[in-house]
């Protein structure tokens, strides 16, 4: 036997984290590719209580969850505080990080230095697909606030509670 299941063998996890607010076609692009290639990946939510998102830490989760369905070895929880203190929890040896372009590098390859530093997690960079190098969560909401389609750039689950979520505000 081969593989994670047989003796001596470990399970290869990795975690892409972010505060997903909402998820968009450019994070669930890095989750599934980041899904290839690890046995587990947990997708991290941040919780940054300082900032008041426009969904609450439970929806985004259960957005990710029910956009991730289909990659069996994709979990999804909330973490506050250190991302080297969930990794470690976790027996997690790798964090995914998808780069946009080169002005996302500078500051990514700080946070991957100190990672390290902190914990000897590894950072592994992988380039965004071109279709979504410009998009962010902030784009989305900025432009579905003024009206804007961003049926391109959400799953469509994501896009309906996106609409429903600015209707009410």
């Amino acid at each position: 036997m081969t593989g994670p299941e047989s003796e001596g063998s470990q399970v290869r996890r990795a975690v892409c984290p972010g505060s997903f607010d909402p998820i968009t076609n450019g994070h669930l692009d890095i989750i599934s590719r980041a899904s290839r290639l690890y046995d587990e990946v947990y997708v991290a939510v941040m919780i940054n209580k300082s900032k008041r998102g426009l969904f609450e830490i439970d929806e985004r989760i259960d957005l990710i969850r029910r956009v991730t369905a289909e990659y069996a070895n994709v979990k999804v929880e909330a973490f506050h505080g250190l991302l080297v203190d969930f990794c470690k929890q976790r027996d997690i040896p790798a964090i995914v990080k998808g780069l946009r372009a080169v002005s996302d590098f500078d500051y990514e390859l700080q946070m991957a230095q100190m990672n390290n530093g902190l914990s000897g997690v590894e950072t592994l960079f992988v380039p965004t697909n071109p279709t979504y190098s410009f998009l962010s969560s902030s784009l989305v909401k900025e432009v579905a606030t003024w009206g804007g389609d961003v049926s391109h750039l959400v799953p469509p689950i994501v896009l309906e509670a996106l609409t429903e979520r600015l209707r009410k505000d």
